[in-house]
């Protein structure tokens, strides 16, 4: 876990510099993130969360290698974007994409069967992240199999995009986020697997109403299937965030470096979501665009993460007091991350990406500080 969490960093450190420096596809630069970044951390994710929710083994030899083959299928995607390889290419590395989704699709739902007793409803979670990568990665087979019919495909981008970033990672993140957040605290939440029964299905059929409403977003109709998605997605959103206030109090929540941090990506994907409401209205209100789901939503997120499990993946096992000291310096200017990071999603989502991306780099060279810091815990322990 530990290479997987530093490459998917590495991938966005370089995705976010080669945007403040103009140089590179924007289209690249964007899967540079996503491709080889986010896919292979959330595959890596679902290898380390399912056998803690299914109550099975660590998974095998084979199911550890699957996030490295995606990364390597997404480097092969944005060498093709970026002009570095033959364009041809984006379609063999779409394809092994997708099967290495399936692959890992039923490797969960093999877990699931195996379970020792009821298994937590966190892996149907999984389970619908991965199918809306699949559907999003046969809609860009589509595309390239019928080139002649590409005007009318076109707005399968739209529908791709959606189910990439609510679908694959919004839903993985709800999956993960009800059960990190009270680790994170130190205190149980009990209705953290209601909420996951109760919201499944709300939030999936709400990602697959933005993805297809935005598939003529001009359109009224469209947009009302848009809105009512939001609502839904909303709505679950809104329920988790009382349900946090409820079991751990605002105080805690906001005074923890982790906690707020994770905080802050359930309201930047709240943000994101109210920004293409607003655009729907009035395209001249609020510009949604991927950079204001970037900040808002996914580097709080990961960085949250990331702060809460590496001194965990660092140390396995019984509580140490060195895992102790290295998550206490991971989260030290959480709170500061996330006002930058959510700063940084409003003057996006204002048009105003350019000086978003500033204050996104300065909360990740915040983070980048509190690595080094906790990459010398060893030593401080001894």
């Amino acid at each position: 876990m530990l290479p997987t969490a530093g490459l998917t960093l590495l991938a966005l450190f370089a995705s976010v510099a080669l945007t403040l420096a103009g140089w590179g596809s924007p289209l690249a630069v964007e899967h540079l993130a996503f491709a080889v970044g986010i896919v292979p951390l959330i595959f890596a994710a679902m290898l380390h969360f399912v056998p803690v929710l299914t109550r099975t083994g660590n998974p095998g030899r084979w199911p550890r290698l699957l996030p490295a083959a995606a990364r390597l299928a997404g480097l092969l995607l944005v060498a093709a974007l970026q002009g570095l390889l033959p364009y041809w290419l984006l379609h063999p590395a779409a394809l092994a994409d997708l099967l290495l989704a399936l692959v890992l699709l039923a490797w969960i739902a093999a877990r699931a069967r195996a379970a020792l007793g009821p298994s937590h409803p966190g892996w149907r979670w999984y389970a619908a992240a991965l199918a809306c990568l699949i559907l999003a990665l046969a809609a860009v087979l589509a595309m390239t199999i019928w080139p002649q019919h590409w005007l009318a495909l076109r707005p399968l981008r739209y529908f791709h995009l959606h189910l990439n970033t609510l679908g694959l990672v919004g839903l993985a993140a709800l999956a993960t986020l009800p059960v990190l957040l009270p680790t994170a605290c130190g205190k149980p939440d009990p209705a953290a697997a209601d909420w996951l029964r109760r919201y499944l299905w709300p939030a999936l059929g709400g990602v697959l109403l933005i993805a297809i409403g935005t598939w003529h977003w001009r359109s009224t109709w469209y947009w009302l299937l848009a809105a009512a998605g939001s609502g839904l997605l909303l709505a679950a959103l809104f329920a988790l965030l009382r349900q946090w206030g409820r079991a751990f109090g605002w105080r805690l929540l906001l005074s923890d470096g982790v906690a707020v941090s994770l905080l802050a990506a359930v309201a930047g994907l709240i943000l994101t979501l109210l920004g293409g409401l607003v655009h729907g209205i009035s395209p001249d209100l609020a510009r949604p665009t991927l950079s204001a789901w970037l900040f808002g939503f996914l580097l709080p997120l990961v960085t949250g993460a990331l702060a809460q499990l590496l001194p965990v993946w660092r140390w396995p096992g019984p509580q140490q007091p060195v895992r102790l000291e290295m998550r206490r310096r991971l989260a030290v200017g959480g709170g500061w991350r996330a006002l930058l990071f959510l700063a940084a999603a409003l003057l996006a989502l204002a048009d105003h990406t350019h000086l978003g991306v500033i204050f996104a780099t300065a909360g990740l060279l915040l983070f980048a500080v509190a690595l080094l810091r906790a990459a010398l815990v060893r030593g401080a322990a001894r």
